[in-house]
């Protein structure tokens, strides 16, 4: 015991490189957390001015949105938001970098709160500190056994497959059942695909990086358009019908819980990690998960 104690720090030191990540990261949850806000006044505004959204927002209402400064406001923030993003995930593995969006829903409550006049109820801040804890335990272990690794041709069509599965799921469930959806189920969509789109950035980057960027990078490059058009598709209709930081909340701890898997599943970014990694990994995973749904369930403006 004595002797592992001893060489602790020696394994698990943090790399110079990723911790310059980490503070890029935090600047693109700050972006991210301005432009949900102005986002959401822009669609409660289109919606006001027409008909509620049922179904899932008409390509009318989606014309309205570039009309409203508000809207276009939040999506300039939100651009702002990726590229840091982008940027954070060059110098630091997924599992490390992604989680630190938690960040946002702090930000975005207190936002929302004095915007819209309506203070957070007791469970809702419980339900936040649920997520922004169980997501701040994640990032502390994966920031000291995470390593960064080459991506292979096997692992770019395993994460390919996987979401064209995911993509045709979600396609046929809105298809038939969009108009039974609540703002949980395309949080939960979103949060899922933004997922698949950060793992895409992040393997595109390693491909480009080693020199290994070809037919298959373009395809990546594809998936990730596609999964991000259907995943922003689901936040604006996730906008019209939850407030904000509940929005935020699905997509800070979704995106990274699903990123995070395929980066330890598929990419092998915790293959150094210790044994007692993993159940670090699994609690603060169900902790996080948990406080989305509790702010789902007693957030004082769901509808």
């Amino acid at each position: 015991m004595t002797l592992d104690l001893i060489s602790l720090p020696v394994d698990i030191a943090i790399d110079p490189r990723q911790a310059i990540g980490i503070p890029i990261a935090l600047i693109g949850a700050v972006f991210l957390s301005l432009g949900a806000q102005f986002q959401h006044r822009g669609v409660a505004k289109v919606e006001a001015n027409t008909v509620a959204v049922t179904g899932g927002l008409n390509p009318r209402q989606l014309m309205l949105l570039l009309a409203r400064p508000s809207w276009v406001l939040g999506s300039v923030m939100l651009g702002l938001a990726i590229v840091f993003q982008l940027t954070s995930l060059y110098f630091a593995p997924i599992i490390v970098v992604q989680p630190l969006g938690a960040v946002a829903l702090v930000i975005t409550a207190i936002l929302n709160a004095r915007v819209s006049g309506v203070s957070l109820n007791r469970a809702s801040v419980i339900a936040i500190a649920m997520c922004v804890g169980g997501v701040g335990l994640f990032v502390t272990v994966a920031a000291f056994t995470a390593v960064d690794k080459p991506v292979t041709d096997g692992n770019l069509l395993a994460i390919l497959s996987v979401l064209g599965g995911v993509l045709v799921a979600f396609g046929l469930a809105f298809g038939f059942l969009r108009t039974r959806f609540q703002a949980i189920f395309y949080i939960l969509g979103a949060g899922v695909l933004y997922g698949f789109v950060a793992t895409l950035a992040k393997v595109v980057i390693n491909r480009t990086q080693y020199g290994n960027f070809e037919w298959l990078t373009l395809i990546c490059v594809a998936g990730l358009l596609l999964a991000g058009g259907l995943g922003a598709y689901f936040v604006q209709n996730a906008y019209a019908s939850g407030p904000p930081d509940l929005v935020i909340a699905g997509l800070t701890v979704v995106d990274p819980l699903v990123a995070v898997g395929i980066g330890i599943i598929v990419l092998g970014e915790a293959s150094q990690a210790p044994a007692w990694a993993a159940g670090a990994f699994i609690v603060a995973g169900v902790i996080a998960i948990w406080g989305v749904f509790l702010l789902s369930k007693h957030h004082p403006q769901t509808r």
